[in-house]
């Protein structure tokens, strides 16, 4: 097999391949004409984030298995038109894990005892010790906000040099939390306890500038350092508050444009610790994801299971057919219940009833598991979404029963935690016209597409009218209304479908009426 690696990786990822009887051909310069005939005859393709794998460039690779990114971010690749064109997609997230939880380690030790604004002043010549007054680390509090593979190891790392840790992590157990050392707090707790706050968490529409002027003040007196995504940190923001001594200090390798602009407001203060994205910038990470990326090619190219693939199904062909308009309902199903529950996940029940229970449901549960976890992990899929749930201590049960009450074919999707539950019911009318059926037990036939709104109110005159009076009021059509009740004066539930966001002046107008229990705005297929 030929495998064409275009930006350049460590030799011992090139060895790898070697080693498995692969021809291995490198061209670290090839662009335009050049790239689309030297990829013509390979059947495996290596980039990082240098080479740009367009349509274009998968369309002139007739025979290629699998492009492997060695690295995490795969912005690079058309990821659609490589699972259009037959082909694998994947990437290395563990290679950088030590390296990025090092780098943290590192810069939190350089904030607390500004380590290079001592160093700098020193070889200028001033001998400055009484001006830096320093802070230990040792029974200070840790808050850490993402507790995934990075974070954990942040936690695990500082909790063995004395430090309390406090965490943020609405997708991971609190057993998982426990073993780590960690308490598991809400997110304004979180940063007002921390004495310094590490932020390990995905670029997210919801995670963007999740971190700005009010949430800087919770963290008053702490310092914060960020090793993982630059954007979530609001930094004008930030620069403000260290400068009026809100925020001790900060140490950030990540920026929200980068390169940084020499005009960043961060440059202007001594007390911000800022270094070029050197997180995974070690010998020994870029050997791991160069290892780690031709593993992968190697398995690709025999025809067994790849690890970390991005975009390839695990499903017999024959049965993608008959199951394919079910991993929608199921993702569906995920996605509303996870966004119903709103708080951490400990627990998912996937359930089959009737003539999909006979079905090999592998991959539908996995596509639960993705609608679960798509809000929180960045490029979460079918095919890492278990894993996901494995890493983050989440109990998953798959049950299957060929009994099927109401329906030909019903899947539940239940999220929990020791506190509550919410379960999703979906199936398919006419064959191919999918719909929620049930939510939390309430009988509805909602469409499951676009923005959603749920509701819970008492079941009396005027509660529907008041609820359309105030959408209307701020600019929200109502496209379709289903509604349940438990019984005659109880508690109703009502599901919305809306052609625009639900602004939180509209929620919080529509909680202040006593007869109103909750409304939930959900999003789907990928829209705000």
């Amino acid at each position: 097999m030929n495998v064409l690696v275009t930006d350049p990786i460590a030799d011992a990822g090139l060895d790898v391949l070697r080693d498995a009887g692969h021809d291995v051909e490198t061209g670290y310069e090839l662009e335009g004409e050049d790239l689309l005939e030297a990829v013509s005859t390979a059947n495996g393709l290596i980039v990082r984030s240098g080479t740009e794998v367009t349509e274009d460039v998968l369309e002139a690779a007739e025979d290629l298995v699998i492009v492997g990114r060695a690295g995490i971010g795969v912005d690079n690749i058309d990821i659609e038109a490589a699972t259009d064109n037959g082909v694998i997609v994947a990437n290395a997230p563990e290679g950088n894990v030590r390296a990025a939880a090092e780098h943290t380690v590192a810069m939190t030790f350089a904030a607390a005892r500004s380590i290079p604004q001592a160093h700098i002043r020193l070889k200028d010549g001033e001998w400055a010790k009484s001006e830096y007054l320093g802070a230990e680390l040792d029974s200070k509090t840790l808050g850490v906000v993402g507790l995934g593979r990075v974070g954990q190891e942040v936690a695990k790392k500082l909790d063995s040099l004395g430090m309390d840790i406090v965490a943020f992590d609405p997708y991971i157990s609190e057993e998982r939390a426990d073993r780590l050392g960690a308490e598991l707090v809400d997110f304004e707790d979180c940063l007002a306890r921390a004495d310094f706050l590490t932020i390990h968490t995905p670029l997210t529409p919801e995670t963007e500038g999740m971190i700005g002027p009010d949430e800087l003040d919770l963290l008053e007196g702490g310092y914060v350092v960020n090793v993982g995504r630059g954007g979530i940190i609001q930094e004008d923001a930030l620069a403000t508050k260290v400068e009026d001594g809100t925020v001790a200090g900060a140490a950030l390798d990540v920026f929200a444009e980068e390169p940084l602009s020499p005009e960043s407001p961060l440059l202007e203060h001594d007390d911000v610790i800022v270094t070029p994205h050197l997180g995974a910038s070690t010998e020994a990470a870029q050997e791991n994801v160069a290892t780690s990326t031709a593993e992968q090619v190697n398995a690709a190219l025999a025809a067994e299971p790849v690890a970390n693939a991005l975009n390839a199904p695990s499903i017999d062909e024959s049965a993608f057919p008959r199951l394919e308009p079910y991993i929608d309902i199921a993702e569906t199903g995920g996605k509303v219940a996870a966004q119903l529950l709103d708080d951490r996940i400990e627990d998912i029940e996937v359930t089959y009833e009737g003539d999909i229970a006979d079905e090999d449901i592998e991959f539908v549960t996995a596509s639960a598991l993705k609608g679960v976890f798509e809000p929180l992990e960045w490029q979460v899929n079918a095919v890492n979404a278990p894993q996901i749930a494995e890493d983050r201590g989440v109990d998953v049960t798959e049950s299957k029963t060929r009994q099927a009450e109401d329906f030909q074919s019903l899947i539940s999707v239940t999220v929990s935690n020791d506190d509550e539950s919410i379960t999703v019911d979906g199936t398919l009318f006419a064959g191919d016209d999918p719909r929620i059926v049930r939510v939390d037990g309430y009988r509805v036939d909602a469409i499951p597409h676009g923005k959603m709104v749920v509701t819970r109110n008492t079941d009396e005159p005027g509660v529907i009218g008041l609820i359309g009076t105030v959408m209307g009021k701020h600019g929200v059509n109502i496209a379709g209304m289903f509604n349940a009740r438990e019984a005659h004066g109880g508690e109703a539930l009502t599901v919305y479908n809306v052609d625009s966001q639900v602004p939180d002046a509209a929620k919080d107008e529509l909680n202040e009426d006593d007869r109103i229990i909750g409304v939930d705005y959900i999003t789907l297929n990928g829209q705000n």
